[in-house]
């Protein structure tokens, strides 16, 4: 929406400022001409309708520019949150542990323990972190 709303407001500047440009002579009924041609021909009123539609078509840019910069802000808010949310459960989580071996008198890490079965760390790959593109 941010990038359609952008080119909306974009597309009615560019196509406002060449009218404006190419059309600086007026009179009651003349001829719209644009990169050397005449495409219509237009009287005042019809100069001011297609004004208030420019006008629309702009403001409806920006309102989906400024609804997708909203969505944006918070999607981000949202991601932000659960980030914070699983960082504080891994904290308590951590914390948790340590009490347990606190009351048993023993570490997490302590291999000495009896009957204690160390779990694999996460694999990593060692290798280049690149995307892998078939063929090349």
């Amino acid at each position: 929406m941010l990038i359609i709303g952008l080119l909306l407001i974009a597309a009615t500047a560019v196509f406002s400022a060449l009218l404006i440009a190419f059309n600086l002579s007026g009179g009651p009924n003349y001829a719209v001409s644009m990169f050397g041609s005449h495409p219509f021909t237009i009287s005042v009123l019809g100069a001011f309708l297609g004004g208030l539609a420019l006008a629309l078509i702009f403001g409806l840019g920006l309102w989906l520019m400024l609804g997708g910069a909203a969505l944006l802000a918070r999607r981000r808010r949202k991601h932000l949150a659960a980030r914070h949310e699983a960082r504080d459960a891994v904290a308590e989580r951590d914390d948790m542990r340590g009490q347990l071996d606190d009351a048993r008198g023993t570490s997490a890490t302590d291999p000495s323990r009896e009957g204690a079965t160390r779990r694999p760390g996460p694999t990593r790959h060692r290798g280049s972190h690149r995307l892998h593109l078939p063929g090349h």
